[in-house]
């Protein structure tokens, strides 16, 4: 198929483009920035510099790169597009990938039909996110809960799902090239365990994430699937592992109310009170096998 990549440059397109090249797929990928047009290249597709913000871009791009499938994978979480990581900011730090998830979704979704694209693939979240309700793991057939950034997914998954295409709600990538940051600051000691550490996250190597994508690239796949390992965990779990691994110390403990004074209130209710996700839906609808079933072996393989 030919396979058009929108935010190709990013974390998941530089794992997912390889994969699509060797089982002969054509992919042209987009990029921001005329720099990392090499890189597209060098990952075997077709570069192209575009500005998902920009509709008549993102329109011209996809015409002429006359494509199966669309694949969004755009984002602005990087330094670059949003700045240092500061949770007490959320809605400066998300203001980029919320726009791109939003507007950027609909001016792909346009353009697809003008083309009469058969096929649309976007990027959701589903990490530590669940709704703070009832049981710590949650199904697609549950509601996210509302913070920052919310309004933009449900956006975009009801936009996507609503022309028969398909929502990935990917869990916390870790993995060559997805971490960095998180790693940076676990080894400063800068994550900490808040109270009991009893907030769920789901986690998935970004390497599986990228088998699933293609999975449902290539079966043209339809709905809402989690994208996460088989070991949706609390904090204190996780975080301490991850610590050890990093060859860092181990998180300091810090009461509620000082994490909320220092970082905000999203940070507290992440690491206290998130829910993390099943992933029994696309093991079971795609054929999906993990790599890394667990958080705790792709830790190991990563940094050990």
């Amino acid at each position: 198929m030919r396979v058009f990549v929108a935010g190709g440059s990013g974390v998941m397109g530089r794992r997912l483009i390889p994969q699509l090249v060797t089982k002969g797929h054509q992919v042209t990928a987009t990029t921001t920035s005329p720099a990392k047009l090499g890189l597209l290249e060098r990952l075997g597709a077709d570069g192209v510099v575009m500005d998902g913000l920009d509709a008549s871009a993102v329109g011209e791009a996809v015409a002429a790169a006359h494509p199966d499938v669309v694949v969004n994978q755009m984002t602005g979480l990087s330094e670059e597009h949003a700045g240092k990581v500061n949770l007490r900011d959320a809605s400066r730090f998300f203001a980029v990938t919320n726009r791109l998830r939003s507007e950027g979704n609909d001016h792909l979704l346009a353009a697809a039909e003008a083309t009469g694209v058969a096929h649309f693939v976007a990027q959701s979240h589903a990490s530590m996110n669940g709704k703070r309700e009832g049981g710590w793991v949650k199904t697609e057939e549950d509601p996210l809960e509302v913070i920052e950034g919310t309004k933009a997914l449900e956006h975009l998954e009801d936009a996507v799902v609503g022309v028969g295409g398909v929502v990935l709600r990917y869990g916390g990538f870790y993995g060559p090239g997805a971490w960095d940051d998180q790693l940076r600051l676990v080894r400063k000691r800068l994550v900490p365990l808040v109270g009991g550490g009893t907030g769920y996250t789901s986690w998935v190597h970004i390497d599986d994430a990228a088998d699933a994508t293609v999975l449902a690239i290539e079966q043209r796949a339809s709905g809402i699937y989690n994208i996460v390992d088989d070991e949706p965990a609390p904090a204190s779990e996780w975080l301490p592992y991850l610590a050890e691994c990093a060859g860092a110390k181990p998180p300091r403990r810090l009461p509620a109310w000082l994490v909320r004074l220092l970082a905000g209130e999203m940070a507290v209710g992440i690491l206290t009170q998130g829910r993390g996700f099943s992933n029994a839906k696309a093991k079971r609808e795609l054929g999906w096998q993990l790599r890394y079933p667990s958080w705790r072996l792709g830790y190991k393989k990563e940094l050990g």
